[in-house]
């Protein structure tokens, strides 16, 4: 399968590796235990034997929502809780975090939302084409200096993986505290058919481009609210 999304510097190769193949895994005991955790979480190896079936890790059919970057699983956890009637799908690269977000979402009660350890920039490998009626991205890292722009996730092949990925009316949200990120990458899809329906500059005077309901302001977010 072809990858849409470069690789960035020290990127990570998959399929995974057992807690034993890593170098000194004593250093993180959260390897082993996003290993033993099970469900909610979801192992890179376990994200790639699915084999794009993501109806199985929640026992039924419904729309897939992905969320690329959980970190520690507030919003996911609130998301999922607020849209029952949705599959949710969290992807988060560090065991910590993936972790953590699993603790959230067994405190919150919520059955419709898993946790997958993988990298953001290779969902590709294991997403098949229009599985998704909606991606929510908050705060990737806008990598500032321009010799580091090739790391940036908001870029011209993002914008092809979400066409990609998204069923026909699906929708793609984005939060970022970088208003140039936000411009450069709507400069860069620009001439794809993607249909901009929303864009704010300052949250706390204008709101949101979605109900204000319909959301669940981040740790990271409330830094800057």
């Amino acid at each position: 399968m072809s990858r849409l999304l470069p690789v960035p510097e020290g990127g990570f190769r998959f399929p995974d590796r057992a807690p034993e193949d890593y170098p000194r895994p004593e250093l993180n005991p959260f390897i082993q235990k996003h290993w033993d955790y099970g469900s909610p979480v979801i192992t890179a190896t376990q994200a790639q034997q699915l084999g794009g079936r993501w109806s199985e890790p929640f026992g039924r059919d419904a729309p897939l929502h992905l969320e690329l970057g959980s970190g520690n699983g507030f919003y996911l956890a609130h998301m999922a809780g607020l849209h029952p009637e949705r599959n949710w799908l969290g992807i988060e690269l560090r065991f910590k975090r993936v972790v953590l977000t699993a603790r959230k979402l067994v405190a919150a009660g919520v059955s419709n939302a898993r946790i997958a350890r993988y990298d953001a920039f290779m969902v590709d490998e294991v997403l098949p084409p229009g599985c998704l009626a909606g991606m929510h991205v908050n705060h990737p890292d806008p990598w500032p200096k321009e010799r580091h722009a090739k790391n940036r996730l908001l870029a011209r092949p993002f914008g092809e993986l979400v066409l990609r990925l998204l069923q026909p009316g699906g929708l793609l949200r984005i939060k970022t505290d970088q208003r140039g990120y936000v411009d450069d990458f709507l400069a860069a899809i620009e001439d794809l058919p993607l249909k901009v329906q929303g864009v704010s500059y300052d949250t706390r005077n204008q709101g949101t481009p979605w109900p204000a309901e319909d959301d669940r302001i981040t740790n990271y977010q409330r830094k800057f609210y």
